[in-house]
């Protein structure tokens, strides 16, 4: 073998290292996707939060207001007034009823407002934007909130974003490490389960499947299907079947192989055999015994057929059969010789019947109708001599008939007939003999050469015994050639 035959035989990657297994795959996505899921929860999540300690605040206020508005219209003492403040964290309070405003309590000097926020106006997505400019960028700015108040009125409490920034980021510090916990906790239940459920029977059927390539004829490396009632049990079931089929296409091959080679062997030694048993033979023709020049033609036709299939074997290394040089051929003739070459025709006990009629003319290769015809009497003979009964009817019969431009042969007997075991693989070599000890290459053999023809062989369903039928047809008539010839 060339050394790139070699090269193109080896595998294209062998022992090579993964950086990233499939179970990191897997751990590494589940908590990528459990954080992404955690980040779209966190986005409404903060908003609200903001919205919410603003509420609470405004809720706070609410109360301390109607404290206030009951005890007395006038203003509470400062120090009242800074206690207050300090517990709402705010700047100002004040409340609007009835159009008019009233200031419940100041600090000596607030700062600016920056921002103003009212939570009754308050859209979904006004409240994402306003809860992350808080998280941002809040820093000491001062807002003004505002909410309502005894159903028509308002409140509004004036505080610095410092405190809200710190308890919103507070709240994102927590949403942080409980999606951290879900997102391992997540993380490692999927993986123990995926890693059960399909990695392991991966890496189990990829084991499988290294170890057989390895030696594919050994038994023993056919996978066990783990009896799974799912895709992957499925999968293992067809790796074992394929690799059962493909153990025995590998013996069978390997049986073909032996049997070229042996075959060769054979056919050089037994062309020198022939060869000297055709030297032989030429001196009978000059014998003056009509019997010996009736037959000795017949053998050293025989002869000749032997010796150059022979020839072809080894030449190609196979049984290639040529193309066939097809001529007019008297079949009735044809068939006679059939006969007297297997012996069928002077046989003790089998009755030859050549219904072929006299003047039949077909268009084949005489050489590969007569193996054709001869490979179908001799398994018609071999089934008639194996029942040992004398008073069965042993008869074997050859007949044909033109049909148009196809003509059709039947080789028939009264044997026992094809047994339907054989008839399912019966014109494949190795595999359609109905006999013990057969090899089905007469019948592979026969049918190969017919196709060659254009033609068909078939097993007709009759009884008794078994009819094969032949349809040969003549060879197309090219339009050209005969247009050609009629205006000639």
């Amino acid at each position: 073998m060339s050394e790139g035959a070699e090269t193109a035989m080896e595998p294209p990657v062998a022992g090579r290292p993964h950086r990233l297994g499939l179970s990191s795959k897997l751990l590494v996505l589940t908590v990528l996707f459990v954080m992404i899921g955690e980040v779209l929860i966190y986005v409404p999540s903060i908003a609200n939060f903001h919205k919410t300690e603003i509420e609470d605040r405004l809720r706070t206020a609410t109360v301390a207001a109607r404290a206030l508005t009951t005890t007395g219209t006038g203003e509470l003492p400062p120090d009242l007034q800074s206690g207050l403040l300090r517990d709402l964290d705010a700047y100002a309070l004040a409340v609007r009823v009835g159009g008019m405003k009233r200031l419940l309590a100041m600090s000596a000097m607030p700062p600016p407002v920056a921002r103003e926020i009212d939570v009754t106006r308050l859209s979904p997505v006004d409240a994402v934007r306003e809860g992350f400019e808080t998280l941002l960028f809040g820093n000491s700015r001062t807002i003004r909130a505002l909410g309502p108040y005894q159903g028509t009125g308002e409140i509004e409490v004036v505080f610095s974003e410092t405190g809200l920034k710190k308890a919103m980021l507070g709240y994102s510090r927590n949403i942080l490490i409980l999606s951290l916990v879900i997102s391992g906790v997540a993380a490692i239940l999927v993986y123990v389960s995926l890693r059960r459920l399909f990695v392991r029977p991966m890496q189990r059927l990829g084991t499988a499947v290294k170890r057989w390539s390895e030696d594919p004829e050994d038994p023993s490396r056919i996978i066990v299907p783990s009896g799974r009632r799912d895709e992957i049990g499925d999968a293992e079931f067809q790796l074992a079947a394929m690799q059962r089929h493909l153990q025995d296409v590998l013996k069978q091959q390997r049986r073909l192989a032996e049997l070229g080679l042996a075959v060769s062997k054979i056919n050089h030694d037994l062309r020198n055999l022939l060869a000297s048993a055709q030297l032989m033979s030429d001196r009978l023709v000059s014998l003056p015994d009509p019997t010996v020049q009736r037959f000795a033609p017949k053998l050293l036709g025989s002869l000749d057929r032997a010796i150059t299939y022979c020839q072809a074997v080894l030449a190609y290394g196979k049984a290639q059969e040529a193309p066939p040089a097809r001529r007019l051929i008297a079949l009735h003739r044809l068939a006679a010789d059939v006969g007297d070459v297997t012996g069928v025709s002077a046989h003790a006990s089998i009755e030859w019947v050549n219904q072929v009629p006299p003047d039949l003319e077909v268009d084949a290769d005489p050489d590969q109708l007569f193996r054709v015809l001869l490979n179908l009497v001799r398994n018609a003979a071999q089934a008639l001599e194996q029942s040992g009964d004398d008073a069965l009817v042993r008869r074997l019969t050859i007949a044909a008939g033109r049909t148009g431009a196809v003509v059709r042969i039947t080789v028939s007997d009264t044997g026992p007939g094809v047994p339907a075991k054989a008839r399912e693989n019966l014109f494949k070599p190795f595999q359609g003999s109905a006999r013990r000890g057969g090899t089905g290459l007469g019948l592979a053999i026969a049918a190969e050469l017919v196709r060659a023809h254009g033609g068909h062989i078939a097993l007709a369903d009759a009884a008794p015994g078994a009819v094969f039928e032949i349809e040969i047809p003549d060879r197309p008539v090219p339009l050209g050639e005969v247009r050609r010839s009629r205006a000639s």
